[in-house]
């Protein structure tokens, strides 16, 4: 299982929302790309990346933030939010993401999601499902829709994608734990790739990921509980490769 420390941007700025509130918001640093440093620092391969002006308003913000972490960190970025054309996936990974996240954008068309796999490869496409009592939410998490995740997820699948990230707003933020009974259904139903989110406070949150049946998800994602010093990037991603 690959461990995945998270970069939330917001003006400029690493911060993390309250279950996904943007008036809910702490800012832990200014400079994303000593964050991120950091964390190459403590044994970390991959960064996941979310540009959380863009996934508000639609328009990416933090193109230049992204590219100026990867030329510094040389890390594997996994960026998400305002990702809506394949102009902007291309442009995201041409400034060094490995591999671009489609939300919104993945529920609203499921067409453009299998175009962006055709052109880019299902290695470059990820589709974040994030979820609110079990539906999808969608544009920076402030509308949530009729659809299911696992009606996503079968789409998602259908369209060649072979990685997903689930989050569960209602933990994301929290410290209390993931929700093990939708990611296990989920690695149940798919057999593609799962990262968790959301929740991801401990250690112990990590193992509990790593016994997971019928496998341990691909990754997981954590964010509050490392700026609070609560989980450690070195202990984490030693544990999960181990």
């Amino acid at each position: 299982m690959e461990f995945l420390p998270a970069i939330d941007l917001k003006e400029g700025k690493c911060v993390r929302l309250l279950q996904g509130d943007a008036e809910k918001k702490t800012v832990y640093s200014s400079d994303p790309v000593a964050v991120a440093q950091g964390f190459k620092e403590a044994g970390a391969n991959w960064l996941h990346m979310v540009d959380l002006d863009g996934a508000f308003s639609g328009t990416r913000r933090h193109t230049d933030t992204v590219k100026a972490v990867y030329e510094a960190t040389g890390l594997k970025i996994e960026l998400g939010g305002g990702i809506r054309t394949l102009g902007d996936a291309e442009n995201c990974l041409r400034s060094g993401v490995e591999r671009i996240v489609l939300g919104t954008a993945a529920w609203k068309d499921p067409a453009f999601m299998a175009q962006a796999v055709k052109e880019f490869s299902s290695e470059h496409v990820a589709v974040g499902i994030d979820a609110r009592g079990g539906m999808v939410s969608i544009k920076g998490w402030t509308e949530t829709t009729s659809e299911t995740v696992f009606s996503l997820a079968q789409k998602a699948q259908d369209a060649g994608v072979a990685t997903l990230i689930y989050t569960d707003i209602a933990q994301d933020g929290m410290l209390s734990r993931p929700d093990y009974s939708t990611l296990s259904e989920l690695l149940t139903r798919f057999p593609i790739n799962v990262i968790a989110s959301g929740g991801i406070a401990s250690l112990e949150h990590v193992k509990e990921l790593l016994a997971l049946k019928p496998r341990a998800p691909y990754g997981c994602i954590s964010g509050k509980a490392i700026y609070e010093e609560r989980l450690s990037v070195r202990e984490a991603v030693a544990l999960c490769r181990s």
